[in-house]
């Protein structure tokens, strides 16, 4: 049986307004998401303080975006339970999420793991957290630090934009 991968997008564009960077993210993550029978999860957002539930968050963004027609795969995946909001991380992540793996161009050559190694994981039941950082300055290094793996999905060292990155890890790692 498979484990469950959960998308994890970490901001690190900006703590304190929500941008269009940010809508569009979850706006492609969340059909991606569903698409690959997926969980999402974001950290540290700075949603509208009025809006407090994620199925609150889908539909609030449903009514911003026409991405992910329209915000609906977000608004569905929200319904089924499988959209998260979490503060950032302060001692680590959720455990509830499964074994964190951090998305980079640059794995440390200690916690390097192929994508290879961690679809094996997910086939063989393991839950997966993966963590991609949504800004230009990437992921912080206690990020790096408390992750379990590093996993570079080119095998090359390329850094790719956030959503081209979102498509290239879930469908190597999930494709059928």
């Amino acid at each position: 049986m498979a484990g469950r991968v959960t998308i994890g997008l970490y901001n690190s564009y900006d703590p304190v307004r929500f941008h269009e960077a940010h809508r569009r993210a979850l706006a492609r993550a969340g059909p991606l998401a569903l698409a690959f029978d997926c969980n999402l999860a974001t950290f540290g957002f700075p949603f509208e303080r009025d809006l407090e539930t994620p199925v609150e968050i889908a539909n609030w963004l449903s009514s911003t975006t026409t991405i992910g027609e329209s915000g609906a795969y977000l608004v569905e995946l929200a319904q089924k339970g499988r959209f998260s909001c979490f503060d950032f991380p302060k001692r680590g992540f959720p455990p509830q999420l499964g074994t964190v793996i951090v998305t980079t161009r640059k794995p440390s050559p200690k916690k390097s793991v192929t994508a290879q190694e961690v679809r094996a994981l997910v086939e063989s039941g393991a839950s997966m957290l993966l963590v991609f950082g949504l800004g230009p300055h990437g992921l912080p290094r206690e990020v790096f630090d408390t992750a379990k793996g590093h996993v570079d999905i080119t095998g090359r060292g390329y850094s790719l934009e956030t959503c081209t990155a979102l498509g290239a890890v879930i469908g190597s790692l999930l494709g059928r």
